[in-house]
């Protein structure tokens, strides 16, 4: 495999897209045949990063800063391993469950292949620019996606992230033009090694950060997601959650420890964390509230979320490979919730939690796999939120930030809280349940392996962790 084999996780969506678009009739058998060779594409990319260190390919031959350059390392392997597995799975579960919706269905592929492109451009780009269009084309996808059914409040829910997609990237644009203007380069590389603690920079680094918290949905700017990723048809709020939430957070990962380490102060790592801690509790307490499965899933993403901040705070090896960790885990198990949440919506007619009594007697592979995937959730042993959340108190402790530890531990308690109540309802027995729509098939069966494959993620944490190491940030900004 030679490094031109870089852009192929980005062709292969890419050209999927614009097939299914002229082909509608084999949109299905592409995009499955898009996702089988994205697996092994990105497989073999993993294998050769492990093996040879970081890869790097400049599009056309022309180098930076006039040319386009994609880098893989660690990192960015396992975002493309996250989006591969979590991608090909909605891609199978989207096929069943669109099976009666024609008119939606032929909209749904070209969007949903594109938008899995432009993930993978932010996940493989190496210069700021170009992380920039990776992150419009994917909101823009992202909204249209959102929107497909045409169902009031998911037309108004998706305006509302149409303008804070908008008000996010006009922030990021802002700072990358702050950082031409006084770098004159635009390769993240280049800039890091040039960085220098400035007023200019120091604004770039409020704005980048400002904008990616607001795509991300940090609290408290929080208020588009709830909304957004419940009302949208069950697929794509699958990967609104799993995967376009984690494109803005790799984005202000990478920048953070690649770009901007020399800018960084600890006050702006706390505020990040305290807002992260903040986003735990308040993203669990509203989810013990709501009435509708999907609303209470939609709002445990803004507590889980919160999470991957408090590696910010943190600082240390352990905590930069916690955040990550958790991103992972996190995407699994909030698909497979999401596809659960929806499979049993489709055939109940609505998810509110009083009609959802007796589910587990008709529909008992959705209930369990929202039950494996809450076990990630919850960071119980041996599942891979535990691994993320043991590695994240263990930072905790070695930096002697100990308010931490209590809001991961407590976090755990109030997911346990408002996980176990829906649970009891799906658990609770009742004389019938009625059904309006039966499930297509599969789709009880991709959201329970998803679920498996989060709470295997404990077990095979030791080569995913060693992965990371590849290219990580470790000398720069991590102590």
């Amino acid at each position: 495999m030679t490094g031109s084999a870089i852009v192929v996780p980005i062709m292969l969506p890419l050209l999927a897209a614009t097939l299914t678009f002229f082909f509608r009739r084999g949109a299905i058998t592409m995009s499955l045949l898009t996702a089988a060779g994205t697996i092994a594409a990105v497989v073999v990319l993993s294998l050769e990063v492990m093996d040879q260190g970081p890869l790097s390919y400049t599009i056309g031959g022309w180098d930076a800063p006039l040319g386009i350059e994609l880098y893989a390392d660690g990192l960015a392997a396992v975002m493309l391993l996250m989006s591969a597995f979590v991608g090909t799975a909605i891609t199978v579960y989207a096929a069943g469950y669109f099976s009666g919706k024609p008119a939606v269905a032929r909209h749904f592929w070209p969007l949903w292949m594109f938008a899995w492109s432009s993930l993978n451009v932010i996940f493989l780009s190496a210069d700021i620019f170009n992380l920039y269009v990776g992150l419009e084309l994917m909101g823009i996808s992202a909204v249209a996606l959102l929107t497909l059914e045409g169902e009031r409040d998911a037309l108004t829910a998706g305006m509302r992230y149409l303008l804070v997609s908008l008000l996010g990237s006009l922030a990021y644009l802002l700072g990358v033009a702050l950082l031409y203007g006084t770098f004159g380069v635009l390769a993240v590389q280049e800039i890091g090694e040039q960085m220098f603690p400035s007023p200019a920079t120091w604004t770039a680094l409020a704005l980048v950060t400002a904008g990616m918290a607001l795509k991300t949905a940090l609290f408290p700017l929080h208020f588009w997601l709830p909304p957004a990723h419940s009302s949208a048809p069950s697929p794509v709020s699958a990967l609104l959650s799993a995967l376009v939430v984690k494109g803005s957070f790799y984005l202000l990962l990478r920048l953070w420890f690649d770009v901007f380490p020399e800018a960084v102060t600890p006050a702006a790592g706390q505020l990040l964390g305290i807002l992260g801690a903040a986003a735990i509790v308040w993203g669990s307490i509203l989810a013990l509230v709501q009435r509708r499965l999907k609303l209470l899933v939609a709002y445990s993403t803004v507590a889980q979320i919160g999470y991957l901040f408090i590696l910010f705070a943190l600082l240390t090896p352990e905590a930069w490979s916690g955040g990550v960790y958790h991103a992972l885990s996190h995407a699994f198990a909030k698909a497979a919730m999401f596809m659960a949440a929806g499979t049993l919506m489709h055939a109940l007619g609505n998810d509110d939690l009083d009609t959802l009594d007796g589910s587990s007697e008709r529909f008992p592979l959705s209930v369990y796999a929202f039950g494996l995937a809450g076990i990630t959730l919850m960071g119980l042993p041996f599942s891979g939120g535990f691994t993320a959340k043991w590695l994240l108190l263990s930072a905790a402790l070695e930096t002697g930030q100990w308010w931490y530890v209590t809001v991961v531990l407590f976090g755990g308690l109030l997911a346990a809280g408002y996980l176990l109540r829906a649970l009891a309802h799906l658990l609770t027995p009742t004389p019938t349940v009625k059904v309006q729509h039966e499930p297509a098939r599969g789709t009880e069966a991709t959201a329970l392996i998803l679920a498996c494959v989060a709470l295997l993620l404990g077990l095979v944490s030791a080569p995913i962790l060693e992965l990371l190491q590849v290219g990580a940030p470790l000398g720069s900004m991590i102590p």
